[in-house]
């Protein structure tokens, strides 16, 4: 039968709203991936919302449609990332350290998986946008560390304390304090000359397993137990 004049075929309404749904999630993902070029190439003051539209391929329109103002927009990126920072960093920790046998082979390679994910350019200049905006958005700044860097430690002591239960180390009384701790150990050197002289002062490869190592080393001196499996060669 045909279908009569301004009636719609059963199904297309809600295939119809689906492909809308799809396009506006396309432009939602095109204008963040847009923002977050512009605001790590010009910082928050410099970057505009033409140049965002522009990048994007839509309109301004569209750009205030999605986003109710670059505050708006600043935040979503910085919270966003937040959110893949912290799911990646989780399976990293559970990964190796709670699958390889070895604690003080699994130290290492956490070190170096730090050291590599960490001091990657494009993490790096996230890092000192949210710094530079700490006192502009101390509520972004925040969630920010609270979210990402505080968290992903947290999941980290988390780990740790399931290697303790394994007798891979000694009992942990506050383990999220003995993971900044590794972390500082692993960190503080490359991280800080990073942030200071840019990325091209990034360590050499050799110097950053050096520095792994030896973070392992002094971490199962605090925290290992006596034995071969807590031995770091």
């Amino acid at each position: 039968m045909d279908r009569l004049p301004g009636t719609v075929q059963q199904g297309s309404g809600a295939s119809g709203a689906a492909m809308e749904e799809g396009r506006t999630a396309r432009k939602r993902r095109a204008i963040l991936k847009a923002a977050t070029e512009v605001f790590l190439q010009h910082g928050y003051l410099g970057a505009s919302m033409d140049e965002v539209a522009a990048r994007a391929a839509v309109s301004k329109q569209t750009v205030y449609k999605q986003f109710q103002d670059k505050k708006h927009l600043f935040s979503e990126i910085i919270l966003g990332t937040t959110v893949q920072v912290v799911a990646g960093l989780g399976q990293a920790y559970a990964s190796i350290l709670e699958e390889t046998p070895d604690v003080g082979q699994a130290l290492r390679d956490l070190g170096r998986r730090l050291l590599v994910d960490l001091t990657r350019p494009d993490v790096l200049q996230l890092r000192r946008l949210v710094l530079a905006e700490a006192d502009r958005f101390p509520d972004i700044a925040t969630a920010w560390f609270e979210g990402a860097f505080h968290r992903s430690l947290v999941l980290l002591g988390e780990s740790m304390t399931r290697l303790a239960d394994r007798g891979a180390l000694r009992e942990l009384p506050d383990p999220t304090l003995a993971a900044y701790q590794f972390a500082g150990l692993v960190m503080y050197k490359p991280m800080n000359q990073v942030m200071f002289a840019g990325t091209a002062a990034r360590p050499a490869a050799d110097e950053l397993d050096r520095i792994a190592d030896r973070a392992a080393e002094v971490f199962l001196a605090a925290y290992g137990r006596p034995g071969p499996a807590s031995a770091v060669g």
